[in-house]
């Protein structure tokens, strides 16, 4: 059995682990399926690329909004699609090379499962395996899509976001089961790309962990574009393949030429024994790390998906910092916070928040103070002719303190920045409002104009 200073199972954000500074070891990268992770392959970079795609084409179709005359056509699914993944395919192959070639890496293609403590079995998928152990290791597996039992038992086909962004052609008729950020940019996606989009989701309103505001104006704006069937739970897929029907809990259907499954992630934890590691995991799989990211087990440390309570991608990132500097100075160990983590939503509008939202400032019962301001409000805001972004700030009303941001409308995930600074720094509202200039006439108006909506304490 070759032994190896540190091994590191997952190539996403795990990868960013290992620089430079650990030349002076023996490391190990493990990967089954994709250099660079869900995020490069699968998940947030394609996505943004085809949402940035969706968006120039409701651009040009709007184009009559602002006076402009724009000729008659269309997405070229196939171009579009090869245009994005020729890019990432390109990129992820030379992650794997680069790795390959630096000395102190040793790169295994495959599956891995602990053995025992800090040891390790490589499953090829040619059936071929290999055993190795380590000083150390990082769990970094990440996670894959949740397939509900009414369509993991109907034997007939589906897609996940694994899978439907390198379709050859977009459906004529599209069912999404799910009604989450990543339904939310996928269904966006595909209806620029000419598909007719039912939504079926069991919560009432769709972005249902979003602020309340958000989450209700979001829902209502997309009414005229999908078919909503909120509410309502999949009891059985029938049909064949191309042409699905999807029964619903009260006894409707819905038809479809394909199906999207879009109703959450789960880790990877359940596929590596993680019990002969005597690796502790949550009730939802989870690997249970501390703020140090270091697990129940001795030498092992986990980031990401398979074991974050925020599963986004710079989160995970932000554990492979901790992770990093945690393994070469294990008498200065830094911690990660999850409190203040912001997130976004590249659909149409856009959507970005950070921290509380209302209805969680409502259940933890301190006062609370909101200030809301309109895309419409503002003089870039008319230039857009926007009658539906806005823009939501929650905070303290003694202190000013920031409690949350919530914003829904075009560039919402890089309007939200000063917001997310202030709730991380502590930055108090009339501060953030009135300390710096606010370019006019910028549409980071509408963030200084909500701020100056709250009703504060006088300042002292």
């Amino acid at each position: 059995m070759r032994h190896h200073d540190l091994v590191v199972i997952g190539a996403g954000s795990g990868n960013a682990v290992v620089d430079d500074s650990f030349a002076d070891l023996d490391v190990a990268i493990v990967e089954e399926r994709w250099f660079g992770g869900t995020c490069l392959n699968a998940g947030c970079i394609p996505s943004k690329m085809l949402a940035h795609t969706a968006q120039v084409a409701r651009t040009v179709r709007d184009a009559g909004t602002y006076d402009v005359d724009a000729g008659p056509g269309g997405v070229r699914w196939r171009a579009v699609r090869d245009r994005v993944f020729r890019r990432l395919d390109a990129e992820r192959e030379k992650g794997r090379r680069g790795r390959e070639g630096q000395d102190f890496i040793t790169v295994y293609e495959g599956r891995a499962r602990f053995t025992g403590p800090r040891t390790l079995r490589i499953e090829r998928s040619d059936g071929g395996a290999r055993d190795i152990g380590a000083a150390q290791v990082v769990v970094a597996a990440g996670g894959r899509p949740l397939i509900p039992p009414p369509v993991a038992d109907s034997g007939l086909p589906y897609e996940t976001s694994d899978t439907v962004m390198r379709l050859d052609d977009p459906p004529r008729r599209l069912a999404i089961l799910g009604g989450g950020y990543i339904a939310a940019e996928l269904a966006e996606v595909f209806a620029a790309a000419g598909s007719s989009v039912t939504v079926v989701e069991k919560e009432r309103r769709l972005l249902g962990p979003q602020d309340e505001t958000v989450s209700e104006r979001f829902t209502e704006l997309v009414r005229s574009r999908y078919d909503l069937r909120l509410g309502r739970e999949l009891m059985r897929v029938d049909g064949r393949p191309g042409a699905l029907r999807l029964t619903l809990d009260d006894g409707s259907t819905a038809e479809a030429d394909l199906l999207l499954v879009a109703v959450g992630r789960v880790p990877n934890s359940d596929r590596l024994d993680l019990e002969a590691a005597g690796v502790a995991t949550h009730d939802d799989g989870r690997v249970i790390v501390d703020r140090c990211q270091r697990t129940s087990a001795e030498g092992v440390f986990a980031l990401g998906d398979i074991c974050s309570p925020v599963p986004l991608k710079h989160v995970a990132n932000r554990e492979a910092e901790v992770v990093a500097h945690n393994l070469r100075h294990p008498d200065e160990l830094v911690t990660c916070d999850h409190e203040r983590v912001p997130a976004a939503v590249f659909t149409q509008p856009q959507i970005a928040s950070v921290g509380l939202t209302e209805q969680e400032c409502r259940d933890r019962g301190p006062d609370y103070a909101v200030g809301t301001a309109a895309y419409a409000d503002t003089a870039y805001g008319w230039a857009m002719e926007d009658t539906t972004g806005f823009c939501k700030v929650l905070a303290e009303p003694d202190s000013g303190r920031l409690l949350g941001a919530h914003l829904m409308g075009a560039q919402a995930p890089a309007l939200i920045q000063p917001l997310v600074l202030a709730v991380a720094l502590g930055i108090d509202a009339a501060t953030l409002a009135g300390a710096p200039y606010w370019i006019h006439p910028a549409l980071t108006e509408v963030v200084e104009n909500a701020l100056l909506d709250l009703d504060l304490a006088p300042r002292r």
